[in-house]
């Protein structure tokens, strides 16, 4: 088993957290995870097909790649994992965290803001749904993506959700 160092220098609790993988099952458990069309994407992808809503994913037209796009109602949704895109992350467990995942989570979010801001000054709304969030509220989450997208999205968010509307 491997040791290994996941604490920055100087940290004050113990110093060592042991991986239960080798390296080389730790890359490929990390390889086999999904860029595009995971669980709570296709779970989605196929309720607002069921609800007549006709999309494109992972649509290259829109910056940041869109998991689904509404392409003619300039709606990008993106379906983040709550792990990697730094959602209910606090400061306590980022601390905790090795110095790669102390600097690669934030990189996320950022990356993030940055995706919906240029995406928002091309005309475009983004909704973005957490993994959890999908497959806790699928129904809830479905019927904000259909009332946005036929412009009665005035009502409030549900868990799981953050809505940044276009630039006008």
């Amino acid at each position: 088993m491997t040791v290994l160092n996941l604490l920055p220098q100087g940290a004050n609790r113990v110093a060592n957290r042991r991986d239960p993988l080798t390296v080389e099952q730790r890359s490929e458990t990390m390889r086999r995870v999904r860029r595009k069309n995971t669980k709570p994407e296709l779970a989605l992808r196929k309720e607002l097909y069921r609800r007549g809503l006709r999309y494109r994913v992972d649509y290259a037209g829109a910056p940041g790649r869109p998991d689904i796009a509404l392409v003619g109602r300039k709606l990008a949704i993106f379906v983040d994992g709550e792990f990697w895109h730094g959602k209910k992350l606090s400061e306590e467990r980022l601390s905790e965290m090795s110095e790669y995942w102390q600097h690669k989570i934030p990189r996320n979010v950022e990356r993030d803001a940055g995706v919906n801001d240029r995406i928002t000054a091309c005309g475009w709304s983004v909704i973005r749904a957490t993994d959890r969030g999908v497959a806790k509220n699928l129904d809830e989450i479905a019927d904000f993506v259909e009332a946005v997208a036929n412009g009665n999205g005035e009502n409030v968010c549900p868990a799981g959700i953050e809505w940044i509307r276009a630039q006008r």
